[in-house]
């Protein structure tokens, strides 16, 4: 594969572009799995085999994913979606070539896999690889989310046991259950809730919790599957998945 195709492939432009950064000498590959420092390639049709290259462009370091999963912690304040109406977008967080992957659809670069509202924080996954966003977010597939929860009176197990039986909101006649819910904290009444979901309804979490009468203050979404958001990874923040966490998503224990 020529270096300024996998340069394209990973969204650093047209391959017009892609060709003038490696002639112009922004463009330097680790040309074996140990080397410690890159050459610089000024050959833009070059051929190297992608599968595990390292490279740098323009001083920074990447490697070639052909697909790309990644997890974010959403930062509280901002939004879901390429084209924010009030927020910054999640987006502005990536750096621009995970923005710029080339699809075969009219949709460029990574989406988010579902939403989080702009105060909602937490646990988001981001993939350019349609049918793992579509396995995901399927609600087909009862992939539990586990949300913690702030809510601004007291919790009492009454209201924890109603969220636990069912409870029916404004646009769904079918009671929409928690799969596992529980209080957080030593008392018997706690401002503090772990909500496990296996569905994706709008504003879900919100709407059960005001429909036992409370309303919630704080949301922030901890654990996608066996998927856990890393305590060292801060608000803002990104990362590749890796082989374990993708193994780890597949896990539905509760």
């Amino acid at each position: 594969m020529q270096l300024q195709d996998i340069l394209y492939s990973q969204g650093f432009g047209t391959r017009r572009v892609c060709a003038g950064l490696i002639q112009q000498g922004f463009v330097a590959v680790y040309e074996s799995p140990d080397a410690a420092s890159p050459t610089v390639w000024t050959e833009s049709a070059r051929d190297i085999r992608p599968q595990g290259l390292r490279f740098r462009v323009q001083g920074v370091d990447w490697a070639y994913f052909e697909k790309a999963y990644l997890m974010l912690h959403k930062p509280a304040g901002t939004e879901c979606s390429q084209k924010p109406s009030t927020y910054p977008s999640i987006y502005t967080l990536l750096p621009s070539p995970l923005r710029l992957r080339p699809q075969k659809s009219a949709v460029q670069g990574v989406q988010a896999v579902g939403r989080l509202d702009q105060d909602t924080t937490g646990l988001l996954l981001l993939s350019d690889d349609g049918q793992f966003i579509h396995r995901m977010s399927s609600p087909k597939k009862h992939l539990p989310k586990v949300y913690e929860v702030t809510v601004k009176h007291p919790l009492d197990a009454k209201q924890v046991q109603r969220l636990l039986d069912g409870v029916v909101l404004d646009d769904d006649p079918k009671p929409v259950r928690a799969a596992a819910c529980e209080m957080v904290g030593p008392h018997s009444q706690c401002l503090h809730l772990r909500m496990t979901l296996t569905e994706g309804k709008y504003h879900q979490v919100k709407r059960m919790v005001a429909a036992v009468g409370n309303r919630v203050e704080g949301l922030h979404r901890s654990r996608i599957g066996g998927l856990e958001l890393p305590t060292d990874l801060a608000p803002g923040q990104w990362r590749w998945l890796r082989a374990e966490d993708l193994d780890q998503l597949q896990n539905k224990a509760v």
